[in-house]
């Protein structure tokens, strides 16, 4: 498996993957899909302060991607990054998403970031085993944060001071 920079040729099978990441309404309190066009538009617009990569296994096809996200456009927050990291249905459980982690805090590292936060959904169970694997401490727990399919769902508050 390869970990790299993220591509306009991308944007189709990024849309594909957090489609399935709303759809299974266990990472994100997302509910509208995307479209390769919008994914497209996504990546044109990042910085390189924010980038995005992906997982390409040995066939060439991306079966993961990760990003880093501004976590607040105040300047007093430009050391602070949010992040994704979303792999492919039937790619779960293969170790993409703890090498795209990894990528992504090495990136953060290089970037200048003092710190990495998410917002999670207490029951993504492999989620929450790869966060705490990386040493993300819980903060705290939004209770009742948002509403998925008429019922409010938990978001749990984790994060990372980088080495």
């Amino acid at each position: 498996m390869e970990i790299r920079e993220a591509i306009y040729e991308d944007a189709t099978t990024i849309a594909s993957i957090y489609n399935q990441g709303i759809e299974d309404r266990s990472a994100t309190l997302e509910t509208q899909l995307r479209t390769p066009a919008e994914r497209a538009e996504w990546l044109a617009t990042r910085s390189s302060r924010h980038p995005v990569l992906v997982a390409v296994d040995n066939a060439g096809a991306v079966v993961g991607w990760g990003s880093l996200n501004p976590y607040n456009p105040r300047p007093a927050y430009q050391y602070v990054a949010d992040f994704s990291v979303y792999v492919a249905r039937e790619q779960r459980g293969r170790g993409i998403g703890d090498a795209l982690l990894s990528a992504l805090e090495m990136r953060a590292q290089a970037l200048g970031y003092h710190k990495l936060v998410l917002a999670a959904f207490p029951t993504n169970t492999s989620g929450m085993r790869l966060y705490k694997r990386h040493a993300f401490q819980v903060v705290g727990i939004y209770h009742e944060q948002g509403m998925l399919d008429d019922r409010w769902v938990d978001v749990i508050a984790m994060e990372k001071i980088l080495p």
